[in-house]
């Protein structure tokens, strides 16, 4: 057996499913999770063994254009007493019951009385519509009020906000009414659908519908409605959370909205986040962020002890709004983190020993079938490094952990579509890298952190998703602007592919939309529900005039690579379902705890594919979480091994600015760089995101659950040892039979398009 295989079978036997024994309380099985998680700071580590050979388009590139930052590392720096979940103080997110999310349904629109559509649609697309190749000086007859683009909706504001002020409850009560009089007048405005009688088959007249029409009201239909009964109950509901706050002597404002989701924000910081100063900012996580301790609002509290403390209010006006039975759900402003899994802080520039010398061929999987195919290999010259991507197998130009993106590219002769939208919710995008300023695969984008002390680029929510960093504390270990967003975004495709620079994504035509929810120390939970509602095009954001900006590509897929130690949250699930039910298809990071995902969000979340991390090897990484719900292991990488023997990591290589990098042909150190190795399920979930892209450019009329049904079906099945762990490692997991020592960590199949079969072979999305 040689040294590669030995360390094939030994790297088998790394991993475990979490089982707790039943609790009565749900939080009593939280914490102990967590004591577990703690337990499981097992650190894997590999044999660097260095095989010269690489592809041409490598040498030939310029340094910059291929230098890399990340080497092997011995050990990665868990921080399991950071796992803790923190919240916004004095921010709380509730929903008053009984509230139905509506939306138009798209035939409804479609069938729409003509004159109703074209005051929604762009005024040249109408004309484009009653005559086609009609000059563009047609004359307009003007009408009051004038047309509405149906990409920026009329009236131009958002939902409203009312500030709760105990100490004049007349004028108050009177702000809310005015508050629930413009909601009425927002939703009058709004396109309805009206009824009428069809002489002819609905599919045969669609069939006639020009398909900018189409285009149109399949994004009109996405949007959510405003209904009267939403407006009523949060019009209760404010005059509840104006009796809970005079309880406690303390003013805010509430942040209405389309489907009844409030965010409430408490006392003088919490209600107005704008207003803070450089002295604030010098204990910035301090000043407005508190760790969740699971205590709650003791029934002995007094009221001077409530005031005096900010986080401690909070816990008690959720407790009161809880106890009111008004609403549906109320929760803490939680804070989510990005799920990269944390290194140490590397000194001074990198050095590899793996250096390159040029192949005799390059390397390529040879496809089972009669017709001699040519591999589709793109000229980006990092490709070779990019093992996640490559066939499945253990020959040369494969490996055991890839996801067969290559082979796709090849047999199904479909790199993606830029028809096909997905959003990336995350730290943004750094808009001038250079592999991706040029990129034709990047959209427009929004903002959507809206507290400034997290924003760090000054403001609040707006149109520039760029990534201005996200470092919280310079004086933590390991502490850097992580630019998550934009190694997430490039292993999708937001980098231009096969342009001679860098790295490729997995879907090479593609179109990214960068939401940007996390900032300096995290995102909160109102935030990320914002961006996946603006992400599926149920919501809108606003301009610096107080318009409404919708997202004009409506997202078919939303990739989630953040995670939170909690339960789902009920606000998250309810975000989530909105667009889901709108036929988006969430992915989401199964989370790096350790742990199974019932006790993490979004991997715990209903109506997502959760996605575990996976090896170079192909098999469970230590540091995923996993459990039933798992469906998908991806590559995640692990930069304590080298199992293809490189001589650098088996991470996760994407776009992203770094420092302390190398040029990977000679080895020499380079201080900056654009593209580096990263773990995590964070890396794993966007495999996963560009697979689902690539199915729908290959059959752009299949359904979210054909998509999900085409994707599960072309899995491989992992052998029970490829997830597992020690079960000394992972307390409280199951053995498995047979391998008493070794203990169950379920990962679901093992991501590879190579199973996927071509379209005209019958076998396409069932």
């Amino acid at each position: 057996m040689t040294a590669k295989t030995t360390r094939y079978a030994i790297g088998a036997l790394v991993t475990s499913f979490l089982v707790l024994a039943a609790c009565d309380q749900q939080n009593t099985r939280l914490e102990r999770a967590r004591e577990l998680a703690g337990a499981t700071l097992d650190q894997i580590s590999g044999r660097a063994v260095v095989e010269p050979g690489a592809e041409q388009t490598l040498l030939a590139a310029s340094v910059m254009d291929r230098a890399i930052a990340g080497t092997v590392v011995n050990e990665i720096a868990f921080q399991a007493e950071n796992e803790r979940a923190m919240f916004a103080i004095g921010s709380i997110i509730a929903k008053p019951k009984d509230i139905v999310s509506v939306a138009l349904d798209e035939e409804d629109v479609l069938f729409m009385e003509e004159e109703e559509f074209f005051e929604e649609v762009e005024p040249d697309a109408a004309m484009m519509e009653m005559a086609p190749g009609a000059a563009d000086d047609a004359p307009v007859m003007a009408a009051p009020p004038p047309p509405a683009a149906m990409g920026d909706i009329r009236p131009a504001r958002l939902m409203p906000t009312v500030k709760l002020d105990p100490s004049a409850p007349e004028e108050t009560r009177e702000e809310i009414a005015k508050a629930t009089r413009d909601m009425e007048q927002t939703a009058a405005a709004e396109p309805v659908p009206v009824a009428r009688t069809r002489s002819l088959a609905p599919r045969t007249m669609e069939a006639a519908i020009p398909a900018p029409r189409t285009l149109e009201a399949r994004k009109l239909a996405r949007r959510s409605v405003i209904t009267g009964d939403a407006i009523r109950k949060q019009q209760d509901a404010n005059s509840v959370m104006l009796d809970t706050l005079s309880k406690y002597g303390m003013d805010g404002q509430v942040a209405l909205s389309r489907e009844g989701q409030m965010v409430i924000q408490i006392g003088a910081d919490g209600a107005d986040p704008t207003q803070f100063t450089p002295e604030k900012l010098a204990a910035t996580q301090a000043s407005f962020l508190a760790v969740d301790s699971g205590a709650g609002c003791p029934d002995s509290t007094d009221l001077v002890t409530v005031q005096s403390n900010a986080a401690l209010a909070t816990e008690c006006i959720v407790k009161d709004l809880r106890a009111s039975g008004q609403f549906e759900y109320v929760e803490k402003d939680y804070i989510f983190q990005n799920q990269f899994v944390r290194r140490p802080r590397e000194t001074g520039p990198g050095t590899s020993t793996g250096t390159t010398t040029p192949a005799d061929a390059i390397p390529g999987d040879t496809p089972e079938t009669p017709v001699t195919l040519t591999d589709v290999t793109p000229n980006d010259p990092l490709w070779s490094l990019q093992w996640n991507f490559q066939n499945n197998g253990t020959d040369e130009g494969t490996s055991p952990g890839g996801a067969g993106f290559q082979d796709f590219w090849t047999r199904q002769a479909n790199k993606g579509s830029s028809d096909v939208i997905v959003a990336v919710v995350d730290t943004g995008l750094q808009m001038q890298h250079p592999d991706i300023k040029d990129s034709p695969n990047v959209a427009p984008g929004w903002d959507m952190v809206s507290d400034p002390r997290m924003g760090n680029d000054g403001d609040g929510r707006d149109a520039d998703a760029n990534d201005p960093g996200d470092m919280c504390d310079p004086s933590q270990p390991f502490a850097a602007d992580t630019f998550h967003g934009t190694h997430v975004a490039g292993t999708i495709g937001a980098a231009a592919a096969d342009n001679a620079t860098g790295v490729v994504g997995g879907a090479w035509n593609v179109k990214i939309v960068p939401v940007r929810a996390l900032g300096k120390c995290g995102g909160r939970l109102s935030d990320i529900n914002d961006s996946i509602r603006w992400a599926g095009g149920l919501i809108p954001g606003e301009d610096s005039e107080g318009n409404e900006v919708w997202n004009d590509n409506p997202a078919d897929i939303i990739n989630l690579s953040i995670g939170l130690f909690e339960f789902c949250p009920a606000s998250l699930q309810d975000a989530i379902d909105s667009v889901t039910e709108r036929g988006v298809i969430v992915v989401s990071a199964a989370g790096n705890a350790r742990v199974s995902t019932q006790y993490y969000a979004p991997g715990g979340c209903q109506n997502v594919i959760s996605v575990a991390a996976g090896d170079a090897r192909g098999q469970i990484a230590p540091y995923s979480n996993f459990g039933p719900n798992v469906t998908v292991i991806a590559p995640g990488g692990d930069l304590t091994r080298d199992d293809n023997g490189d001589g650098r990591p088996d991470g996760v290589l994407s776009t992203k600015a770094a420092s302390n990098c190398y040029d990977p042909v000679t080895g020499e150190g380079v201080d900056t760089c654009f593209y580096a190795y990263e773990q995590g399920t964070s890396m794993a979930a966007p495999h996963v995101s560009a697979a689902l892209a690539l199915l729908k450019a290959r059959t752009p009329e299949a359904t979210a659950e054909e998509l999900k049904a085409t994707l599960i079906a072309a899995l491989d099945t992992r052998e029970p040892l490829q997830c597992s762990g020690s079960c000394a490692l992972y307390p409280g997991t199951t053995p498995i039979p047979g391998s008493p020592d070794m203990c169950a960590r379920p990962c679901g199949g093992l991501l590879n398009l190579a199973n996927v079969p071509p379209v005209n072979s019958g076998g396409g999305a069932q």
